[in-house]
């Protein structure tokens, strides 16, 4: 192990629907902010105070899809993930950064589509789990 660690943990609402963006060859990533609140209560005014942290998720491949055809904005869901940071030249030459999770496994909370579908028989559970296929191997060692 080379003692470091880069991984998060999210419970949250979309605040707006999966976008996808297609690539030749047939893969794809899922793009979509995710809102988590902290709420406190101003000791010197005894004001309920609701802080929101906005986070940018890319999802990837059959996970991007599931999430596109059952997530919309405003549903709950939690996410396990990593962070990175990427940038970019715009056409206009200037240097963006964003900082965005990249989701490893997710876990519907509240779907708003699935309330739509609950008529439709053999529909796929509300409370539906992913985690994405890993890229390393694991040994059958027990430690």
């Amino acid at each position: 192990m080379n003692g470091t660690l880069n991984k998060v943990m999210l419970i949250g609402h979309l605040g707006d629907d999966v976008k996808m963006h297609y690539f030749e060859g047939g893969n794809c990533i899922g793009r979509f902010p995710l809102a988590t609140n902290e709420i406190y209560i101003n000791k010197s005014t005894n004001e309920k105070i609701t802080s929101t942290e906005w986070h940018n998720l890319v999802v990837r491949n059959k996970a991007a899809e599931i999430c596109e055809r059952f997530l919309s904005k405003g549903d709950k869901i939690y996410v396990e993930g990593r962070i990175k940071s990427r940038q970019w030249t715009t056409e206009e030459g200037i240097t963006k950064y964003t900082t965005e999770i990249q989701v490893t496994e997710f876990t519907f909370l509240n779907v708003k589509k699935d309330l739509e579908s609950r008529a439709v028989p053999n529909h796929e559970p509300r409370n539906a789990s992913y985690e994405t296929p890993s890229s390393h191997v694991e040994n059958d060692m027990p430690f």
